[in-house]
């Protein structure tokens, strides 16, 4: 069958929904230049059909403008309509920057942490999944025959990225039934949101040709396990030296990097509502489920709120390259661009308190008194939607590190959230953002 090649310009809304305006391959080299239109309370459809609260209505006119960098295509080679979209800037019509635009907000927070700091980050993002297309085994972590039992995909799936620019570096079955996990290489912050989104929606892709779908969602089950998102940071000077080891420090961090990881620690509680932002994110932030629920710093510790990843010292291995931390309250119901930024927002005011290092906890916090947590400086985690907004509401650095009017839309959103699904059962819960994710 003939067909034209469509190609979409696309964004991220508040609900990390990829969505986006698509028009014939051959107008491509136009409208690099000029982009395409796009509509403020756009922002604001949210996961679930209706438009939230939005503070636009019907009123204002806004640009889709693509990144060259963030070209996707990619040939199925199954006769199926190619995938073929861009990443963009939201710019005002006058060509200046949409304060409400996600990806700006992200690359706002990097100028001000390299002005400052002169430091730039690195980051990666590990996103677990939900295949529906793989045989159930309740023995299927890292087995070799759950590769097997997911048919095609994995090979297609992997094949996809690679069109896609995207440089994997692991794929493999996780402990949930039907879960697998992948990763990519460090890239600088943009480029790692980006490849987020693109490993989302090849996925689904993948899934949808094979007549299966990929979720991303924060629970599949209210009693199941929970698919994270695991960010992975780490900072680097202006001539591209790591400044976050010191071989001759505590568990090899360095000061800087201490302050930072301070400041995360600190804000963590308001950050979780940018992270973990769904009602059914905190079914899962729960402790002995190897997510997160404090404000701690793990040395090796898959249950901490941050921690410090492993160094491999293979030979010629170079330990200050391969140093990073991982913070683990998020998943795939935030939107990527928003949480680093908001994490660099955090870390950065570490850098400027000079908050002294964290000290990495070697016991279970649930284990200690509320005494012993408080002299630690260590807080539970929201246990709920409603307690993260409360806590982002509270936390000056981190909600004023929002443009207002992001905030307004943002905070709108999640209210009108909140309120929407927060009237099911948790079954229900799950099951719609099962089908959004």
């Amino acid at each position: 069958m003939y067909r034209e090649e469509l190609v979409l310009f696309c964004y991220a809304d508040i609900a990390a929904q990829v969505r986006g305006k698509g028009f014939p391959w051959k107008d491509l080299e136009s409208r690099m230049i000029k982009g395409i239109g796009w509509t403020p309370t756009n922002i604001a459809i949210s996961a679930f059909g209706p438009i939230a609260n939005s503070p636009f209505g019907s009123f204002g006119d806004l640009i889709l403008m693509p990144d060259p960098e963030s070209k996707t295509r990619v040939d199925f080679g199954d006769d199926s309509s190619i995938e073929h979209f861009y990443l963009c800037d939201v710019l005002n019509t006058d060509c200046t920057p949409w304060d409400c635009c996600p990806r700006t907000f992200l690359k706002r927070a990097l100028e001000a942490l390299e002005k400052e700091t002169g430091l730039h980050v690195l980051a990666a993002l590990e996103q677990e999944f939900v295949y529906s297309g793989a045989e159930a085994n309740a023995a299927s972590a890292y087995n070799l025959g759950s590769i097997r039992r997911q048919g095609e995909f994995a090979g297609a799936f992997l094949h996809a990225l690679r069109m896609a620019g995207v440089d994997c570096d692991s794929y493999l079955p996780e402990f949930g039934v039907r879960q697998y996990e992948v990763t990519y290489r460090p890239a600088d912050a943009v480029r790692a949101a980006d490849c987020a989104l693109i490993v989302r929606e090849i996925a689904r892709a993948t899934a949808h040709r094979l007549g299966h779908k990929a979720s991303f969602a924060p629970m599949v089950a209210a009693d199941g396990i929970g698919n994270g998102v695991h960010v992975h940071m780490s900072l680097w000077d202006k001539e591209g030296r790591p400044v976050s080891y010191d071989a001759g420090a505590p568990y090899g961090l360095s000061a800087i990097s201490g302050q930072f990881i301070a400041g995360i620690l600190r804000h963590m509680p308001a950050l979780c509502a940018v992270t973990a932002p769904s009602l059914v994110s905190y079914l899962r932030l729960t402790p002995h489920r190897w997510s997160a629920a404090y404000n701690n710093l793990g040395y090796r510790d898959r249950e901490a709120g941050v921690r410090i990843a492993p160094v491999f010292e293979t030979p010629g291995a170079n330990a200050a390259e391969q140093y990073n931390f991982e913070y683990r309250a998020a998943d795939a119901s935030a939107n990527p661009y928003l949480a680093l930024a908001v994490l660099i927002h955090a870390g950065l005011d570490g850098i400027r308190q000079r908050l002294p290092a964290p000290q990495a906890t070697e016991f279970d916090p649930t284990t200690r008194t509320p005494k012993e947590l408080q002299e630690r400086g260590l807080v539970r985690l929201p246990q709920s939607l409603g307690e993260a907004l409360d806590a982002l509401e509270a936390d000056p650095v981190v909600r004023n590190c929002f443009p207002p009017s992001l905030y307004d839309v943002y905070s709108r959103y999640k209210r009108w959230e909140l309120e929407f699904i927060g009237k099911l059962p948790p079954e229900e819960q799950c099951h719609r953002y099962v089908e959004s994710y």
